[in-house]
């Protein structure tokens, strides 16, 4: 049971690390978005750009450390508007067009009616942001986030309009836009690519371009970051726990752990999360470095594997059989009577006990269609019977053969496994 110095400290650190918006190794791009988006707010430029990379990356959360900032400026609210979109929700420019409405608060003037096109609905809302005496206008600032699915949009009239808007001296918007895929360009439209500014910042997990830090000592700064407590808060035992946080940071147990994670996958997301689970597991007064690596093995367990070692010993016959089949026809595709043959030629040969009927073999082929560790492959229009249809493997040798290691099997089915083409 942990003191109530330390639940106070624990409390803290978990809302710190859910609730962070501070883009750690990333000051440089945070402030070239920041200059983007300060020129439509304070200048009135009009302008676009996108962020790409991986996820994980930490993109929206750049995005949100910018947002927070200029927040913190004298009339923000004032002057300017926060529209933010997401591909996944917003699946036609309806419904975007329904959200934009709502978050610039001009239901009102709308009022459900519909001026006809989306261009003519949008130009209508601008020109609500407009001030009668100076026509000066409201800047908009539009995040779209997973901009790639916006692409799938009907003509894509939403992003033409926003580009188009950010070309011409109508209002000042910018149009941030966010993704993963890095061919996004080749995504759009003719008339839609020519109103983009083509402006794009390609954000990756690790230090920033050009810095000498290594992977390993930048994760060991944002630990070190998420896990001590600032000067500024004034917690009970607060030096105490800090010093603990040092002393693991700088054990090299813990450093090769941290390492092993890096070689995983260097994630924003995957580090808060194995930290949050060390937080939320601790019972002593620091964090341990078995703590962590015990989280960083439940992480490294492929789970492809375990599905396997849930398998029947029929079931992983099968799945040995496809195998060999696939290592000796070159990943090309198989169907039920193939690998039934290939199983009949093992079992006649190996298995001491009486042969399984075809019927409980198929069942169980079946059942491995069922999770999906094979999938069909396209024939067409053509219709065959269930043991004629071809499908493919989903699973790779090594994950094959190291399911089969953890499992309790007769000796000549894990021979087979091992063996080399039969």
């Amino acid at each position: 049971m942990l003191s109530q110095d330390f639940e106070s400290i624990r409390k803290y650190l978990k809302e710190r690390i859910l609730y962070n918006k501070q883009l750690l190794g990333k000051e440089k791009e945070q402030n070239q978005v920041l200059d983007l988006l300060k020129k439509t707010v304070i200048n009135g430029e009009s302008n676009s750009m996108l962020l790409i990379g991986p996820r994980g990356a930490g993109k929206s959360t750049l995005v949100s450390s910018v947002l927070s900032e200029l927040e913190s400026l004298k009339n923000f609210h004032k002057d300017c508007i926060i529209v933010k979109l997401h591909g996944l929700l917003h699946t036609d420019d309806r419904l975007a067009l329904k959200s934009i409405t709502f978050q610039m608060h001009l239901d009102n003037a709308i009022d459900g009616k519909i001026f006809g096109s989306f261009a003519e609905n949008l130009a209508f809302l601008l020109a609500c942001l407009k001030s009668g005496e100076k026509q000066t206008s409201k800047s908009v600032i539009f995040v779209l986030e997973d901009f790639d699915l916006f692409c799938a949009h009907h003509n894509q009239t939403l992003l033409y309009n926003l580009f188009d808007v950010s070309q011409s001296a109508q209002t000042p918007i910018c149009v941030l836009g966010i993704t993963c895929r890095t061919d996004v360009i080749q995504l759009l439209e003719k008339r839609v690519k020519s109103r983009f500014s083509h402006r794009q910042m390609f954000l990756y997990p690790g230090p920033c371009e050009g810095s000498e830090e290594s992977d390993l000592k930048f994760a060991l700064e944002r630990i070190k970051w998420y896990l001590q407590v600032p000067e500024k808060e004034h917690k009970l035992r607060k030096n105490e726990w800090n010093t603990s946080i040092e002393m693991l940071v700088n054990d090299k147990g813990f450093q090769n752990a941290v390492q092993r994670l890096i070689d995983l996958d260097l994630n924003e997301n995957i580090l808060k999360n194995i930290l949050l689970k060390c937080l939320y597991n601790m019972t002593s007064t620091s964090i341990t470095t078995q703590q962590f690596e015990h989280e960083l093995f439940l992480l490294e367990q492929d789970d492809m594997v375990l599905i396997l070692q849930d398998l029947s010993p029929l079931e992983i016959c099968l799945i040995i059989s496809m195998k060999h089949h696939q290592d000796i026809y070159d990943n090309s595709p198989m169907n039920f009577e193939m690998i039934y043959s290939r199983y009949l030629k093992f079992a006649n040969k190996h298995l001491s006990t009486q042969n399984v009927p075809r019927p409980v073999v198929m069942k169980a082929f079946e059942h491995i269609e069922k999770l999906e560790l094979i999938s069909m492959v396209s024939q067409g229009e053509s219709r065959l019977q269930k043991e004629y249809q071809f499908f493919k493997i989903l699973v790779t040798g090594s994950q094959i053969s190291e399911a089969v290691a953890k499992m309790k099997l007769p000796t000549g089915i894990v021979q087979w496994a091992n063996s080399s083409l039969v």
